[in-house]
C-alpha cells in the first residue's frame, strides 16, 4: 500500500513540478528569447507544450511573472498579444481560446478562463464532472485589469477597458468602459477619466 503512495506520489510530483526542471526551463526560455518575450519562472501548466505546438503565441514584450499558470485542454489555443504584463499568480485556463490584445495588463492574482466546472450530477464527484463553456473569451488591447479579478467563459472586453478589484466579469464590456463589482457593472468610461 505505501508503494502505491508513492508511486502516485512521485507521478504527481513530475507532472506538477515538470517546468522547475532546467532543461524545460532552457527550452521555455528559448522560445522567450526567438519571440521577444520574457517569462520570469516559475510558471505552471502546460506552457512548453503549448509553446511547442504553436497553442501558446506570446507578443514581444510581453512579461509573465512569477507563479503565473497557463493550462490548456489538448485542442486549446491561447493569444497573448505584444506588451502586455501578466502579474504573480495570473491564472490563464483555456478550453477553447483565450485572446488578450496588446499591451493588456493584469494585476496579481487574475484569472481568465473559458470553461468552468460541471457540478449538476449529484452522482459523479465534481472533480470528475468535467467542465462547460459558454464560449471563448476575447479581451481588447490596453485593458487594465486590478488585482484579483476573474473573467468567465463567453465574455469580450473591449479595447482600453479598467477593471477594478477583485472584480468578476460575466458578461461583456463596451470599449472604454470602467467596470467594477461582483458581477462588474459600469461605473465610467476611460474617456471621461482622460479629460
Amino acid at each position: 500500500m505505501a508503494t502505491n503512495g508513492w508511486r502516485l506520489w512521485w507521478a504527481k510530483r513530475r507532472w506538477y513540478e515538470r517546468n522547475h526542471r532546467l532543461l524545460r526551463r532552457w527550452r521555455i526560455n528559448r522560445h522567450a528569447a526567438r519571440g521577444g518575450f520574457f517569462i520570469r519562472h516559475p510558471v505552471e501548466g502546460e506552457v512548453l507544450e503549448a509553446l511547442d505546438e504553436g497553442r501558446l503565441t506570446i507578443g514581444a514584450g510581453t512579461l509573465l511573472e512569477p507563479g503565473c499558470w497557463l493550462t490548456l485542454a489538448p485542442e486549446a489555443r491561447i493569444e497573448i498579444g505584444e506588451g502586455c504584463f501578466l502579474n504573480r499568480n495570473v491564472m490563464i485556463a483555456a478550453q477553447e481560446h483565450v485572446g488578450i490584445g496588446d499591451h493588456t495588463m493584469l494585476a496579481n492574482g487574475c484569472f481568465v478562463g473559458d470553461a468552468e466546472h460541471r457540478y449538476d450530477d449529484p452522482e459523479q464527484p465534481i472533480t470528475w464532472q468535467g467542465f462547460t463553456s459558454k464560449g471563448p473569451v476575447a479581451i481588447g488591447s490596453n485593458c487594465w485589469f486590478g488585482v484579483n479579478c476573474v473573467v468567465t467563459s463567453g465574455v469580450s472586453v473591449g479595447e482600453r477597458c479598467v477593471v477594478g478589484a477583485n472584480s468578476v466579469v460575466n458578461r461583456d464590456v463596451e470599449r472604454g468602459t470602467i467596470v467594477a463589482g461582483a458581477p462588474a457593472k459600469p461605473i465610467g468610461s476611460t474617456q471621461a477619466a482622460s479629460k
